[in-house]
């Protein structure tokens, strides 16, 4: 019996290799593929707005940085559309060590405004409370110099009760950011 004399058991037969593809197939949705494109176009709207410096420390290629180099100077319509370039430049690329770096980063910044958000709150607790505070201070940052934080201090105080401008204050803030520095080293 030849293979083609019977048709029915001829459509039967699979080449090989066509079963194990349909089990690989991975069907994504249309909605899917747009927000994972809307994530990348967001990302590069993120680069554009990095500062010289700070995209310094992210790993992207030269089409990329050219891309998003030019982007920070066009204006309007032309931006939005240049956005559009990056974010489908970015679907080609493997955007994980970008994001990590991106994240990195945020995450630097983050610690800095906390860490100025609880100096704040130390120079304040300090004009309020003068010397009782100033022994927690000295207890956070013992390399400090009590007799320069208490002359600060008393001038902040006398500042307020006059209704003059803050510019011990700011002097109080200066130092403990120099305290805080020097006990990170």
């Amino acid at each position: 019996m030849n293979k083609f004399d019977n048709d029915d058991e001829w459509l039967d037969d699979e080449l090989p290799g066509e079963e194990q593809e349909d089990d690989e197939i991975i069907w994504v949705s249309k909605s899917e593929i747009k927000r994972d494109a809307e994530a990348l176009k967001d990302l590069g709207t993120e680069l554009v707005k990095l500062g010289k410096n700070a995209l310094e420390r992210i790993p992207l290629d030269e089409d990329l940085r050219a891309a998003i180099n030019l982007a920070q100077r066009i204006k309007k319509e032309g931006y939005r559309r240049q956005i559009q370039l990056i974010g489908k430049m970015l679907r080609s690329r493997d955007v994980e060590p970008i994001q990590t770096a991106l994240d990195k980063l945020k995450n630097r910044h983050n610690q800095q405004v906390s860490l100025f958000h609880k100096l704040e709150n130390l120079r304040d607790r300090l004009i309020d409370h003068g010397d009782d505070a100033i022994s927690d201070v000295l207890e956070l940052y013992p390399h400090g110099d009590r007799q320069q934080l208490r002359s600060l201090v008393r001038a902040a105080q006398k500042e307020r009760a006059g209704n003059k401008p803050p510019k011990n204050s700011r002097l109080i803030f200066q130092y403990l950011k120099e305290l805080a520095e020097a006990a990170q080293e």
